[in-house]
């Protein structure tokens, strides 16, 4: 059986927004059980300079759900202005991507190698192919976000090992 675009991209995407939803669900847990607000949580961020958890988990369902439709459609653009979630519709645009991811086919994804995929910023107009998209661009930016919103929960004390941020391995058999 050969390696496919599927098995690179939504199989990852699957199995790492399966671990945000987890790490949301356990964070919160810890977060009541300590009095800590929610709203407290969604703004809270590891730098000054760095974006809040609300953006950081917005980017995850941007760079999995986003990065396929845009291998579909062609474009892919950054998410503009601050959407104003809460932290229970953080898990639930996780849940919502991984129930669209999970209806993709193999056949599906491996059919849009070779397609052309625009990433537009303002004037600047960067093109790809639909698997360099997804190799360079979307699952390095997809990985980031994850994590880092691993880490702010980690930093406001959730208490989040690797295992939570690896999710459920593809074991054999």
């Amino acid at each position: 059986m050969a390696f496919s675009l599927y098995d690179a991209t939504v199989a990852n995407y699957l199995q790492i927004l399966g671990a945000v939803g987890g790490f949301l669900d356990k964070g919160l847990t810890h977060f009541r059980e300590n009095g800590v607000d929610p709203a407290e949580i969604v703004e809270s961020r590891l730098t000054s300079d760095m974006a809040p958890l609300r953006f950081q988990i917005v980017s995850v369902a941007h760079h999995s759900r986003g990065a396929m439709e845009a291998a579909k459609n062609g474009e892919f653009m950054p998410k503009s202005g601050k959407p104003d979630l809460d932290y229970a519709a953080l898990q639930a645009l996780v849940t919502e991507a991984r129930d669209e991811l999970s209806a993709l086919t193999p056949e599906a994804v491996d059919a849009l190698i070779g397609r052309d995929v625009t990433f537009k910023f303002g004037d600047r107009a960067l093109p790809f192919t639909a698997e360099g998209f997804l190799m360079s661009f979307s699952l390095p930016n997809f990985f980031f976000h994850a994590t880092t919103a691993y880490d702010i929960l980690r930093h406001k004390g959730a208490p989040l090992g690797k295992r939570d941020f690896m999710g459920r391995l593809k074991l054999k058999g």
